[in-house]
């Protein structure tokens, strides 16, 4: 089953898609708009690649553990935007909008 819903940073509103998989912890994806934070589904390498504003959290079963996770990895364009490792999902959205 695939979620889409809204989720809150502050007054700011992202989408949210959630995809549950068979076996294993759902796939987690929130986008500002400029960029998003995904979990540790998602490759961050073609992320990169890509030269798209993108944030790894992981160990995630919600959108609140989105929100609550410690970044793990960003790409160049994340980290010119002000994202940096270890700092909370939420505060990288942020930086995202």
């Amino acid at each position: 089953m695939i979620s889409i819903m809204s989720v809150k940073v502050d007054d700011k509103t992202c989408l949210g898609v959630k995809v549950e998989l068979p076996d294993s912890p759902p796939l987690l994806l929130v986008v500002a708009e400029k960029g998003f934070v995904m979990c540790g589904f998602l490759n961050v390498d073609v992320a990169e690649k890509l030269g798209v504003a993108a944030v790894v959290v992981s160990g995630v079963k919600s959108f609140e553990d989105v929100l609550n996770a410690q970044v793990k990895a960003a790409t160049s364009k994340a980290k010119a935007l002000g994202v940096s490792v270890g700092m909370k999902g939420a505060d990288a959205l942020k930086c995202l909008f």
